[in-house]
């Protein structure tokens, strides 16, 4: 039967949403007119209107160029983390699969310490101790990110060593980063994009929720969470202040889980 395209609707509203999101993000100076950082206390909470078109906030300023600047903030924790966790993961993942025996074993006793924590207390505590900074939010992230893409590699590895293909280059003597190289983690690459991608929904999720608790980026930076953070308590008198930030969480997570969604079932093979 003849294998699926890729370019399904599904996939095709997903980059768009994603697309959407990150021009926003990099061209935000180009976009908005005003500063993120601007107050205006005497227009505190002012209703959307033709000039500021997402209103403003508690300080008076402008909530698009924030929504806009703090696209910028999570788009790149979320590539950063995931690219990192993924790095991390496939590295450790594939050394436990590998070569197996007491050293898988010790790999997985170390994941199960980590899950046995739940991954976003973890980025909670690490943040609170370290001080809020993006530096600071993306190594808490990082710090258990890696897990389950050394899980998800480690399983895949143990099933393709066993192909013919490996056990053909192992008995004419290719070496073990050879294998892994050129046999191994090609056939990795699909499995591990849909992770990726999958993943990048979960950073921003967890990135907008320690902003929202205040322990994200600096006060001084816009992010989607201390916005809505700050639009919490006045949710009936001015509610757009939460409504803006928290439809651009809405639209890159579905964008992200879309595209994630789109790319496994282009991948399995029972679904072609």
């Amino acid at each position: 039967m003849k294998k699926r395209s890729v370019f399904s609707k599904k996939f095709y509203i997903g980059v768009t949403l994603v697309l959407l999101m990150a021009f926003m993000g990099i061209f935000a100076s180009l976009i908005v007119n005003h500063s993120p950082t601007a107050m205006d206390l005497s227009a505190r909470y002012e209703a959307p209107s033709m000039e500021h078109l997402f209103g403003r906030d508690q300080n008076g300023s402008d909530v698009l160029a924030q929504v806009a600047y703090g696209a910028r903030i999570s788009l790149r924790v979320a590539f950063t983390v995931v690219f990192i966790s993924a790095i991390i993961g496939l590295l450790i993942g594939s050394l436990a699969g590998y070569v197996g025996g007491w050293v898988d074993q010790i790999v997985m006793r170390f994941l199960d310490m980590f899950y046995a924590f739940p991954g976003f207390l973890l980025a909670l505590s690490l943040v609170a101790v370290l001080g809020p900074s993006i530096s600071n939010l993306i190594f808490a992230m990082c710090v258990t990110g890696w897990t389950g893409y050394a899980r998800l590699v480690r399983g895949e590895i143990l099933h393709l060593k066993m192909r013919e293909y490996v056990v053909g280059a192992t008995a004419i003597g290719a070496k073990p980063v050879r294998l892994l190289v050129k046999h191994i983690w090609p056939n990795l690459f699909g499995i591990l994009v849909v992770q990726m991608t999958f993943g990048m929904s979960g950073t921003i999720i967890t990135e907008s929720g320690l902003s929202f608790l205040g322990l994200g980026a600096p006060p001084t930076v816009p992010t989607w969470g201390s916005l809505l953070n700050s639009g919490r308590r006045i949710l009936t008198e001015a509610p757009h202040v939460s409504l803006f930030p928290g439809l651009a969480i809405l639209i890159l997570v579905l964008g992200f889980n879309l595209v994630g969604d789109s790319l496994r079932d282009w991948l399995n093979p029972r679904k072609n």
